[in-house]
């Protein structure tokens, strides 16, 4: 199919899938992230680089999987193949969770930076409108069509680049060493600090795997979804780092605890003045506005593909001029709810449902590097075995990575994140039920009658994929 013809009309390409991948990570958490992590003081920079390290992994591991499962889905899709039909279903149970819900944390950290210029006093009910605006405006724009997420996501994407990269780079030369304050400011372990600073530093990575989520909307998913992903998320590691080395290096880690805006607080003390405060505060609002967008789109498209599976309720299958409209107009009303307990119940808001957010974001992380390996190992042994070794090993380190950042994630997230996730079971059911089935579609190993598996179980029994370039 030609890139001009109608069905390509309604796709992007690669720089619009790049884009959908740092404009969904960076959003506003990494605009807030070096507050919550400021009480681990600089040791949470080391978990940074652990936490970039795992993330490029899962990144390479997300482009071999968009490589030889293409389609919207991502996550989903992989768990679906590998492990079967609950697998599928529990993985677009919790994505789209983390998707509501990290949203929710999201517009709870471009409050912070709109509050540099209006409700400085942070009064709650009008945080609350500020909040609830800055979800609906993304959900405005993704209902008005493909073409107008994908021009505005690509602008509001440089937009926030740009300063987020001069921050990186010319902010290092104003860095003063007494502004670090204690190495390990945690008053826990070493290993510890690292463990939970690296479940915080996570959250800023969620949304590599974007584009294999959208796939169905990019032209030649099987070279630019796994590009896109690759390229984003180096992108993003460098100005991770950086930036959040200049904030640690120019702001006092006690003054970092008690802010809400960082990076203004940060640009002020390297230039004087409120003026650049401000311009990274706007920079702030651009991105977490960008972000949203991307992350609206995705909150429609995983439950789509479920939907369309039967995997998930019919209506978030529904569609208008190819948009899920029931699926991100529903979610944008749980992030609403979401935020508006978040202010009234919770007291440190960003970093509860920043934990949250990761929880639910890990266990479709652990179902997709390990449909991964498992397919390595068994009908991937055709490659070649250095190639193969290699492609293990970086499928296996994303996967104890992920195990690391659930373990990371604190009791509270877990508790919280358990119960959404088994909150899943009786919506599994009852699509069940209405299907007619119980347990799974049987079929029959070549060589046995129907008769001979009349009286025993059979497993499910899946052709092995066709061989495909599924290399790293």
């Amino acid at each position: 199919m030609s890139e001009n013809t109608p069905a390509d009309a309604r796709r992007f390409g690669l720089p619009t899938a790049t884009a959908l991948v740092v404009g969904s990570v960076i959003g506003t958490g990494v605009f807030a992230l070096p507050s919550a992590l400021a009480a681990y003081g600089p040791i949470s920079l080391v978990a940074f680089i652990f936490v970039t390290i795992g993330a490029v992994a899962l990144a390479l591991t997300f482009g071999a999987l968009s490589k030889r499962i293409p389609g919207s889905g991502g996550p989903y899709l992989y768990a679906r193949d590998a492990f079967g039909e609950f697998a599928g279903f529990l993985n677009a149970w919790t994505y789209w969770i983390t998707a509501w819900a990290g949203n929710a944390a999201i517009v709870v950290a471009l409050v912070g930076y709109v509050e540099v210029f209006w409700n400085t006093e942070h009064k709650t009910l009008w945080s609350i409108l500020i909040a609830i605006a800055g979800l609906w405006i993304p959900a405005l724009i993704n209902l008005s069509g493909i073409r107008n997420m994908a021009i505005t996501q690509i602008v509001t994407t440089v937009l926030k680049f740009i300063p987020l990269l001069f921050m990186a780079t010319v902010g290092l030369l104003f860095i003063k060493a007494d502004n670090f304050g204690a190495f390990n400011a945690s008053g826990t372990s070493t290993a510890g600090a690292i463990s939970a600073a690296s479940a915080i530093a996570l959250f800023s990575y969620l949304g590599i795997e974007t584009a294999s989520v959208a796939a169905g909307r990019v032209r030649n998913p099987a070279k630019n979804v796994a590009r896109a992903t690759i390229f984003g998320t180096l992108g993003c590691a460098v100005v991770y780092i950086l930036g959040t080395l200049t904030v640690f290096g120019t702001v006092s880690n006690a003054a970092l605890q008690k802010s809400t805006a960082p990076f203004t607080d940060s640009a002020n003390a390297i230039f004087g003045g409120q003026w650049a405060g401000d311009a990274v505060a706007i920079a702030a609002i651009i991105s977490g506005l960008g972000c949203l967008i991307g992350w609206t789109l995705i909150i429609g498209e995983m439950p789509m593909a479920a939907a369309k599976d039967r995997l998930f309720p019919e209506p978030f299958g529904r569609t208008h001029r190819g948009i899920p409209v029931f699926g991100i107009i529903s979610s944008t009303v749980l992030a609403s709810v979401l935020t508006v307990i978040s202010y009234t119940q919770f007291d440190k808001v960003f970093t509860t449902l920043v934990l949250l957010s990761v929880f639910t974001a890990v266990v479709p992380y652990l179902f997709s590097t390990a449909a991964q390996l498992y397919w390595l190992l068994t009908c991937g042994r055709v490659e070649a075995w250095p190639r193969l070794v290699r492609d293990c090993g970086v499928s296996a380190l994303a996967l104890v990575f992920s195990f690391w950042s659930l373990a990371g994630s604190g009791y509270q997230a877990v508790y919280y994140g358990v119960f959404c996730l088994m909150l899943g079971i009786p919506i599994y059911m009852w699509l069940k039920i209405g299907r007619d089935e119980y347990g799974e579609t049987l079929t029959i190993p070549v060589g046995f009658t129907q008769e001979a598996t009349q009286d025993r179980p059979v497993s499910p029994v899946q052709a092995g994929p066709p061989a495909v370039d599924v290399t790293l």
